[in-house]
């Protein structure tokens, strides 16, 4: 089994496997890594540890090295230069009168390109925005649509529970989630109740599917019918 190491190049994005090509990194560290979109500097989410193949995209790609003061500086320098190309750009996109939100920018740690984020009810034609900003950043640009669900991802914000948003704090992916999770958990079905910020049905239905899943079948197969009881749910979700 190959030796990798798992980055994040997001607090509660997607872990991507990298060969740690012999070299020890510590989590929390950073590491400098090539990508499809180019070279990122990214955080170590998972140590260097052995992982199976078949759980693995291969081929893996090796990562560069450890990220030195001087790529930390530049990562920094990355990251107010996005806040400044986000300020360019929404000014663009009222020049133009585009009906599209832009939501965030993102420079890969090389400066190749610059990536715009923007959320938009239908699709837009954006083509005369991406010349004038190609004109003024002198790199490439790519515009990414993204859903509601992910709007919320980064922008963050906080919950009926009163906590963080789970999918801004720790939730990787985002995975399926049913109306019929709701029903299994005898929930309230306002869609007030069991709505997210995004206006999706929230992530934090799946926690507890599989045991309400399980516990029904174990009723089932015991020919019994008793109705749960709204205690064994999150207080804030009835």
């Amino acid at each position: 089994m190959p030796w990798v190491v798992g980055i994040r190049f997001k607090p509660a994005g997607k872990i991507y496997y990298f060969d740690s090509d012999n070299q020890a990194f510590d989590i929390g560290g950073k590491a400098i890594v090539e990508t499809v979109r180019g070279i990122e500097c990214g955080t170590v989410a998972i140590g260097n540890r052995e992982v199976p193949e078949e759980r693995l995209v291969l081929p893996l790609k090796k990562v560069i090295r450890k990220a030195s003061p001087a790529d930390l500086e530049n990562y920094e320098n990355n990251q107010k230069k996005e806040r400044e190309a986000l300020d360019i750009c929404r000014k663009k996109v009222a020049e133009h009168n585009l009906p599209m939100r832009l939501i965030d920018a993102e420079y890969t740690f090389d400066m190749g390109k610059i990536i715009f984020y923007f959320t938009a009810d239908g699709r837009v034609d954006f083509r005369e925005l991406v010349k004038d900003l190609a004109g003024i950043f002198k790199t490439r640009i790519e515009l990414r649509q993204i859903g509601v669900r992910d709007e919320a991802k980064m922008l963050g914000g906080i919950g009926s529970c009163g906590q963080e948003l789970c999918c801004h704090c720790f939730l990787g992916e985002f995975e399926p989630v049913s109306i019929k999770m709701a029903k299994e958990q005898n929930l309230s079905l306002n869609p007030t109740k069991i709505s997210g910020i995004c206006g999706r049905l929230m992530c934090c239905l799946k926690y507890e599917s599989e045991l309400y899943e399980n516990r029904g079948n174990e009723e089932a197969g015991n020919g019994k019918d008793s109705p749960r009881n709204c205690s064994d749910c999150k207080g804030t979700n009835s």
